[in-house]
This record gives C-alpha cells, structure tokens and sequence, in this order.
C-alpha cells in the first residue's frame, strides 16, 4: 500500500522526458502551437525554431504517406520549416478543378492535381475517344524545388513531360531547356480559385519567381490588385530594393495615383502590351470542384461520365444547389460564359421513390435502352430490367423548358417531353432519361479516393 502511494506521488515535467520524445509529441502541434510554446522557455526557442527533426516530423507525420519528404530538401539545400509552409500551401491544390472563364473549344477542362515524389503535378483530364470509358491524364504543370532551392513553376503545353521517374531528383534533370517549358506564377486567389500565368515579369520590373517571393506562388487580393504592405511582402523591404527598382515602384505608384501622370501611364500601358506580345502562354483560371464526390445525403453529387446519344463520352458535374435542387451540367461547358443557364438538367424534386418500383414506372424503365459501349454489351439495344440492373431507387424530375429545352420555351408541347426520371443503381451509380427519349444514359465514377478510374493511354485521344 505504500509503494502505491509512492507512485501515485511521482510526477514527470515535459522537461524529464529526453529530447527525442520531446520532438515526438511536438511534431502533433500545429506551427501556431509550436509557436506559443517556444514562448515559455529559451531552451524551447531553439528547439521549436531551428531544430530540423521537428520540422521533418511534421512534414512527415501529415505528408509521408502521399510523397518523399527526402527528396523535397535535395540534400538539405531546403530547411524543413520553409517546406511545411511550403507544402501546406500545395496541399489545397490537390484535387479537381475546372478551367473557368474562356469562350476557346476545349475538351480538358478538368484539371487534377496530385502528389509526386517530390512535387506537385497538375494534369488536364479529358474523356478518351475510343468509344471506351476511359479517362487520359495529360500532366502540364509541375511546381517544386530546383537545386538552388527556390520553389518553380514548369508549364508544358504540349504535354511532352510525362510523369517524373523515380531516379530523377530535381527540376533541373528534367532534360528539357527554358524555350521549352515555360515558367509559371501560381497565385492562389483565395482556397478555391487559382490563377496560372507565364512569368514574364510584372508591370514592376520584378520576376515573381524571385527570392524575395518565395518562387513563384503569393495570395492576392481578390479583386486581383495588391494592397501597399503587400508590396513589402512581395519585393522585401525597401531597403534592400536596388536604386533602380525602387525609382520605378514609385513610378508605377505615381501613375497610378496622380492625376497629371497621363504620359508616363500610357508608356506604361504600351511596355505592358509589347511584354504581353512576347507571351508564349495566356493565363488560366481555375475554380476548385468542392464537392466532387458522393455522400449518403446527396447521393448523385459529384464528378461522372457517360455516354450520350452519339455515342461520345463526356464528362459531368452534379451539385445540391442553394434551393434544395440538382443540377448535372456538362464539365467542358463550364469553363463558357453563362454555361449555368445550360444544364443538362435540373429538379427541385430530391424525394426519391424506394424499389419495388410500380408497373407504370417498370414499364418507363425497361422500354428504354442504355447507352453504353460497344465494347460492354453484345447487343447494344439491350433492354434491361430495373432488378436485372440492380435500380435501389428512383427519383422523378420536371425540367424547366428553358434550361432544358430553350427553343419550347412558351410552346404548348406536352409537359411529359421535359419530365424525366432518375435511376440510382445498387452499386452507387445512376442514370437518367426524359420521357421524350428512348434511351437512359448511364453514368459511372470518374474518380473516388483521389484515384481516376480507367486511365487510358494517351494514343486513345
């Protein structure tokens, strides 16, 4: 009973336990915690700020398992603490995003990005055209450390670079020259919208690739204009501004501020345009897919693909609108001016109907054939029933004439022609179909747990 006592009196400070379990608990804390921490004592100054295997813990602990830590610092050429910062500023990249804001035909306006051994790859994601449903992945965009340990930006428009192998260790062992990759800003305007652009230097006379910007990514306001202590931030402080860098800031500042500086801005203007002629690559904006997945309250959310009646395979995006609608609307349709008045179609009906289906409804499910390959099916007219197919639920949808069917709008054509029904599968997919067709156009998964599914070559575009 004694000896009981005497341990229930025994107490352990942080300080008694050795330093290596010291780095273990504190790699758990968040860099503001760490922060507040080193605060309590000296000692824990120069264990939270400099030393390097906290940092690489951290780094470890929240990326080990979706990239090579090691191979980010090259040989220690790159602290720890700026590739934390670094990589947590990536990490909101990973994921789906759509291009946004151009009127050019493009059939890749998905893009991707995801992990590599020690960057980040951004790819665009279009359907193969091989009557398969196949999706090619085609990288462009890979942002990462040189051997200098600035963080850069490549841009492959071509899409000559294919993934990195194992064995390179850098960006500068790509095996390409600057006239053929072109070196991009990142500029992260908010969480979920980003802006690409060649990095042709900026109405300052600055690169943004510069030391003093970290190498090529920075937040910005959003109406796209930087605000004076950004400046600061951006370029360092002005003291360590050469004379002739500092003589054209305040410049720049005069034309835009004075009212006499009409001259000078329009020769502004001028070397603006001559420096946008010599652009090899026109900005992008990209707006990030949120919700790019299924849940059991929303259960037709996300990205799919399918085949539509002339047999080409597209790509779609279904969200929960703010009134309690669906809404499904092509992916490449997205990135056009007022392609939200164009969906595919639109219900403010999500109550679904639980199977056993009635036999009306039986009989609008199997007069109807699927649209699906060749390749899947011996017989592509093949009727199936809805428990041969596996129906788990339906749901019935009236479409507006004028998102669906513009050119009825006002007619007096029967309603049934922009009624239509919505069929969830047992295996968590669905397809669709309006009264007036004869067809279901089935819809299948384009990724799930950050993986794509049925990647094909790139010989299938």
């Amino acid at each position: 009973m004694a000896k009981a006592d005497e341990i229930q009196t025994i107490s352990l400070s942080f300080t008694d336990f050795p330093e290596d379990v010291q780095l273990c608990i504190l790699s758990f804390l968040t860099p503001l915690d760490i922060s507040n921490f080193a605060c309590t004592s000296k000692r824990f100054v120069s264990l939270c700020r400099d030393d390097p295997r906290l940092w690489f813990s951290m780094c470890h602990r929240k990326w080990g398992s979706k990239t090579h830590i090691n191979k980010w610092v090259n040989n220690g050429r790159i602290p720890y603490k700026l590739l934390y910062n670094t990589l947590l500023e990536y990490e909101n990249l990973i994921g789906f995003w759509r291009l946004s804001g151009t009127d050019s035909d493009t059939d890749s306006s998905l893009i991707f990005f995801e992990w590599g051994s020690f960057y980040i790859a951004g790819s665009r994601v279009k359907p193969a055209r091989n009557c398969t449903y196949g999706a090619i992945k085609l990288p462009f965009l890979l942002m990462g450390f040189n051997s200098k340990g600035e963080i850069v930006n490549y841009l492959d428009p071509e899409g000559r670079v294919e993934l990195l192998s194992e064995n390179v260790m850098n960006f500068d062992d790509l095996g390409f020259g600057e006239s053929e990759l072109i070196q991009v800003n990142v500029n992260f305007m908010g969480k979920t919208h980003v802006v690409v652009e060649e990095n042709c230097g900026s109405a300052l006379g600055y690169s943004c690739n510069s030391p003093q910007n970290r190498g090529g990514f920075r937040k910005v306001s959003s109406s796209g204009n930087m605000r004076g202590e950004e400046y600061e931030d951006l370029c360092g402080s002005p003291g360590s501004l050469p004379d002739r860098l500092m003589s054209e800031i305040y410049q720049y500042l005069a034309n835009k501020t004075s009212p006499g500086g009409n001259g000078s801005s329009r020769r502004q203007r001028r070397k603006e345009k001559e420096r946008q002629g010599k652009r090899k690559w026109e900005p992008e904006h990209y707006v990030k897919i949120v919700n790019c997945s299924p849940t059991p309250a929303r259960p037709l959310q996300g990205l799919w693909k399918g085949f539509c009646d002339d047999m080409t395979l597209e790509f779609f995006l279904v969200s929960y609108d703010d009134v309690g609608g669906i809404t499904c609307r092509r992916v490449v349709e997205l990135c056009k001016p007022f392609s939200a008045y164009a969906p595919v179609f639109w219900t403010s009906n999500t109550t679904f109907i639980e199977s056993p289906l009635s036999s009306e409804e039986e009989n609008i499910y199997e007069s109807r054939i699927h649209i699906r390959p060749l390749a899947e099916a011996d017989d592509p007219c093949e009727i199936l029933s809805s428990s041969d197919k596996g129906v788990l639920r339906m749901l019935c949808m009236n479409s507006s004439y004028d998102l669906v069917i513009p050119d009825l709008a006002g007619s007096t054509v029967n309603p049934r022609q922009a009624e239509g029904r919505i069929w969830q599968y047992e295996n968590g997919t669905f397809g669709y179909g309006f009264l007036r067709d004869n067809y279901i156009i089935d819809l299948r998964h384009i990724a799930q747990n950050g993986q794509i599914f049925d990647t094909a070559d790139i010989s299938s575009i």
